[in-house]
């Protein structure tokens, strides 16, 4: 009657393998580790830079404990493994050596990092302790706003030079075209012209509505962005946003970073265990944007900061050659650049070296060719405030290379390349919200939830042993089978175990251990039913799998909920929620009746079952 099939136990031994498995690699302490990433664009770390390692730590007769390539999903990145940290700062300055001959222009970054000291055969098949989350490694939180305006400010301003443009291709006269926050108006003096313009907009500018107005000679167009259209521009720049971020943060060596979208228009960056957060922040919140102005020759020098700005230029306050009198129109922007990396120029000053795309280079040739002797001016934009960063002459055509000089520093040269070579933000973003955690509160977070985890498992356990004896004992190893399992799952799956995460955990225990106390009090309501031990058993297990069922199903679904529309704790608390669920299913009901069946199953004349005090009622 309760004989289990082979099969069945076949099956709880291997989810107890797996369990083993997957959960041990908790168990060992962190190693010191570097981690070598590219430094350019243009540069990419494939497997062959694992031996390149393997070989510049051997020449320096430094040991090492792996060197793996792509560890852990990390794709385009190698990291070793050391026994102690004198080793590993060792081998830092010596990787730094040997994979950057040119120390001034570096193609390598070599950063500090951690890795599990589990033996290779663990890693060998992806067993992974847990990746802990930001309030228990420590580190800092951001969450940013993405400016909107300045997605629809940038892309009015494209639209105005793409604009600009076509009308002079088409030999189309138009009296000037200006731009306010959400509009483009452009000016006509007849109505045929006008029409013409009209069409060709409309032609080449489907994601616009363009409206006829003015009379006489003074006629005008007006475009405005359809609803859905900027919409989707708003929608691209958060992605692009994120995209970039990503390259940035890659590029500062940080260990597993979660940026990812929080709303319409936030993003939530998150730097565990980052020790320098005041460059963290400035490399993420910056926004550069590269621009080259031609400087307005009608002002003379030595007269830009009292004379009146002429209508098309802009004046600049702030930077290197300033005040000046650019262009507003610019000759390119840094869209258009494919590589940027710190350098020195002719005079041993640091500079930035800037590589230009294809048609990068066709503008800017088409620029200076026939200026020579004119001056072109470098603007970097940050949070919608230019600074020059240099004015010079133009003394030959120049084309897909230049350089950026006059940069100060060799630290202020290595941020704008890192900053040009991971691509521009497509809108600003401000910083509306900032949490650091240091790793010594990560610590005691650690030592707080693994203690009353700890403490709830041993007083559950003493409780269930006390009042429902031998079975209480088969509910206490169903219930560890239960936590084996949610662990080894966390640590498969590589989701971040957060605190809200570990008071999941406790919560699973005792979801779990609920479902065993409704299985014992079925068994013994059997029991007092006059039932046979046997056929108690049998109809508990049955008749309380559907009241478990419905209560699991719908604490499920209310875990799904906050996993869908909940975000950072409370999306890790409810990943925890759901997989503690899905587990205690199988260990409460299964696992549990697998016990007891192979305990008490081939008992044929069984009188009694260790299962507590039977109360009866009395007659």
């Amino acid at each position: 009657m309760n004989r289990y099939p082979a099969w069945k136990y076949v099956l709880i031994v291997i989810a107890l393998l797996f369990g083993a498995l997957y959960t041990v690699p908790n168990f060992y302490s962190p190693s010191p580790a570097l981690q070598v990433n590219s430094a350019k664009s243009t540069v990419k770390v494939d497997s062959s830079m694992q031996a390149r390692v393997e070989d510049a730590l051997k020449s320096a007769n430094l040991s090492n404990t792996g060197v793996f390539f792509g560890v852990n999903g990390t794709q385009g990145s190698v990291k070793m493994r050391f026994a102690d940290t004198d080793t590993q700062f060792k081998a830092k300055e010596a990787l730094e050596k040997a994979l950057n001959p040119d120390q001034t222009d570096p193609s390598y970054s070599v950063t500090f990092n951690s890795m599990s000291s589990a033996p290779a055969w663990l890693q060998a098949i992806h067993a992974s302790p847990m990746f802990l989350g930001l309030d228990l490694r420590g580190g800092v939180h951001f969450l940013m706003q993405v400016d909107t305006n300045g997605v629809l400010n940038k892309r009015l301003q494209g639209m105005q030079a793409s604009l600009r443009t076509s009308l002079r291709d088409k030999d189309i006269r138009h009296s000037g075209i200006d731009r306010n926050a959400e509009q483009i108006t452009i000016k006509f003096t007849d109505a045929d012209t006008r029409t013409k313009a009209k069409n060709l907009i409309l032609d080449q500018q489907r994601d616009v509505d363009v409206v006829e107005s003015g009379t006489g000679s003074d006629l005008l167009l007006t475009l405005s962005l359809k609803p859905a259209a900027l919409q989707q521009a708003k929608a691209d720049s958060v992605k692009q946003n994120i995209s970039t971020l990503s390259k940035r943060i890659n590029e500062l060596g940080t260990q597993e970073p979660i940026i990812q979208q929080q709303g319409s228009d936030r993003i939530v960056v998150e730097l565990p265990g980052v020790v320098d957060v005041a460059r963290a922040k400035d490399i993420i919140g910056r926004t550069a944007t590269l621009e080259v102005r031609m400087k307005d020759e009608s002002i003379l020098d030595g007269t830009d900061a009292t004379a009146t700005v002429p209508y098309g230029s802009e004046l600049f306050k702030v930077g290197r050659g300033a005040p000046v009198i650019l262009y507003k129109e610019p000759v390119l922007t840094g869209d258009y650049i494919s590589g940027a990396s710190a350098s020195f120029d002719q005079h041993q000053q640091p500079s930035v070296s800037i590589d230009l795309n294809g048609d990068g280079g066709r503008k800017m040739r088409e620029a200076t060719r026939g200026k020579i002797g004119k001056k072109m001016a470098i603007v970097l934009f940050e949070k919608n405030k230019g600074e020059v960063l240099t004015v010079a002459t133009i003394q030959a055509e120049l084309g897909s290379s230049f350089q950026i000089t006059g940069m100060g520093s060799t630290e202020a040269a290595s941020d704008l390349a890192l900053l040009l070579r991971a691509g521009a933000l497509a809108a600003p973003m401000n910083i509306i919200e900032e949490r650091v955690i240091g790793p010594q509160l990560g610590a005691e977070n650690i030592k707080q939830g693994f203690d009353s985890t700890l403490y709830g498992f041993i007083a559950i356990s003493i409780f269930m042993v006390v009042y429902y004896m031998l079975f209480g004992a088969f509910s206490v190893l169903a219930l560890s089978f239960n936590l084996l399992l949610l662990v080894a799952s966390l640590s498969l799956l590589q989701t971040a175990l957060t605190l809200p995460g570990m008071a999941a955990i406790a919560l699973a225990l005792g979801m779990a251990i609920d479902s065993n106390v409704l299985i014992n009090e079925r068994i013994r309501e059997e029991l007092r039913a006059g039932n046979s031990p046997q056929a108690a058993i049998s109809a508990g297990f049955d008749r309380a799998w559907a009241t478990i069922l419905d209560s699991n199903v719908t604490t499920f679904i209310v875990g799904l909920a906050l996993l869908a529309f909940g975000s950072g704790a409370i999306r890790g608390f409810a990943v925890v929620h759901c997989l503690g669920i899905l587990t205690s299913l199988f260990s409460s009901v299964f696992v549990s009746r697998g016990v007891v069946n192979l305990w008490y199953g081939r008992k044929r004349k069984l009188t009694t079952l260790a299962i507590g005090q039977i109360w009866k009622p009395s007659n």
